[in-house]
C-alpha cells in the first residue's frame, strides 16, 4: 500500500480455516470470462505503423477479431497500406481507414485522431507502434538531425497522439506502445534508438499509473528480433542474413508471432493488466 493512502473496502470482512474453501468465499472469484467469438468485436483501433511489419500484423489480426482500424503510414508506404486496407476490407468484412502523413508533425498526430473519431465516432485501442532506426558505429557518427528524427519518430509522436486520444477514450480503454529488447540490453549501433526504447518503456508505466483511476488500460510489447521492413532497411546484407540467430531460438520472429501479444493486451482477458510489458523475443532473458 503506497503512503497516505487509507486502503479502501473491497469486500465483505470475512475468514475460514485454511486450505479455504471457494464455496465459502463473498464474492466468488470469477473463474471465466465470457469468450465471444471475436474478441475485439465492435471495438475502432489505431495502429501506427500499420502498413507493415508488427503493425500490419496487428492491424489484420485485429480485424479479424472484430474491429474497425485505422492505420498510419508514410506516404511512400501507400503501396503496403493499400494491400493491408483490402485483406481488412475483403477478407475481414471490417473498416479501414488509411492516414497517409509524418508523425513527426505534430498536426498530423492530431489529424490521426481526429480523423479516425469521424470516420468511426469512437476510439478502444490506440497501438503506438510506428518507429525508426539507423545503425552507427559510435556516438560520434549520430549527428542531431539523426537524433532528432528518432527521437521525434518514436517517443516525441507517442506523447502527442496519445494526448489527443485522451479526450475520446473512456473506461475499458487500451493504449499498447511498442518498445524493445533494446531498452532492457542495449545496443552498441543503436544507441539513439535504444534510448527512445527505453523512454517508451517509462513512459508506459507512468501514464498507467496515471490513468488507472480512469479505468484506462497502458501496456508495452517489447520485441526481440522480428522480421520486418525496419531491418532489411536499416541494416546491411551480412547483419541481415544472420538477423536474430542469436537468441535462444535460434531465429527472428515473424510479425504474426508477436501481433498475439497486442490482441491479448487490448482485450478484456488482459482486463487486470496495466503498466505491463510482454516480451516476445525468441528466449532472451531480460528483467522487468
Amino acid at each position: 500500500m503506497q503512503k497516505g493512502k487509507e486502503p479502501r473496502k473491497q469486500r465483505p470482512r470475512q475468514s475460514q480455516g485454511m486450505p479455504g474453501l471457494q464455496a465459502k468465499m463473498n464474492p466468488q472469484p470469477k473463474s471465466l470470462k465470457p469468450q465471444p467469438n471475436q474478441k475485439l468485436g465492435g471495438k475502432v483501433a489505431i495502429v501506427t505503423g500499420g502498413d507493415s511489419g508488427i503493425g500490419r500484423a496487428v492491424a489484420l489480426l485485429f480485424a479479424q477479431q472484430g474491429a474497425d482500424v485505422s492505420i498510419s503510414y508514410l506516404p511512400e508506404e501507400e503501396k503496403d497500406a493499400i494491400e493491408v486496407q483490402r485483406l481488412i476490407e475483403e477478407e475481414f468484412k471490417q473498416r479501414c481507414l488509411l492516414l497517409a502523413g509524418d508523425i513527426r508533425k505534430p498536426r498530423f498526430c492530431e489529424k490521426i485522431i481526429t480523423a479516425t473519431i469521424k470516420e468511426f465516432g469512437k476510439l478502444d485501442i490506440l497501438i503506438n507502434n510506428a518507429a525508426t532506426q539507423t545503425e552507427q558505429k559510435s556516438l560520434i557518427d549520430i549527428a542531431d538531425e539523426q537524433l532528432y528524427e528518432t527521437f521525434e519518430t518514436n517517443i516525441f509522436s507517442m506523447f502527442r497522439i496519445t494526448r489527443a486520444a485522451l479526450p475520446y477514450l473512456k473506461k475499458g480503454s487500451s493504449i499498447i506502445n511498442t518498445t524493445s529488447v533494446t531498452a532492457y540490453r542495449g545496443s552498441s549501433e543503436l544507441i539513439d534508438y535504444s534510448a527512445t526504447k527505453g523512454a517508451i518503456l517509462t513512459f508506459t508505466r507512468s501514464l498507467a499509473q496515471n490513468l488507472a483511476k480512469k479505468g484506462i488500460r497502458v501496456n508495452s510489447v517489447a520485441p526481440g528480433p522480428i522480421w520486418t521492413p525496419l531491418i532489411s532497411g536499416s541494416f546491411k546484407g551480412k547483419k541481415v542474413a544472420e538477423f536474430g540467430s542469436d537468441v535462444p531460438l535460434g531465429r527472428a520472429g515473424e510479425p504474426a508471432e508477436v501481433a498475439p501479444c497486442y490482441l491479448f493486451l487490448a482485450s478484456e482477458e488482459a482486463s487486470y493488466m496495466t503498466g505491463q510489458v510482454l516480451h516476445p523475443n525468441g528466449g532472451e532473458i531480460v528483467n522487468g
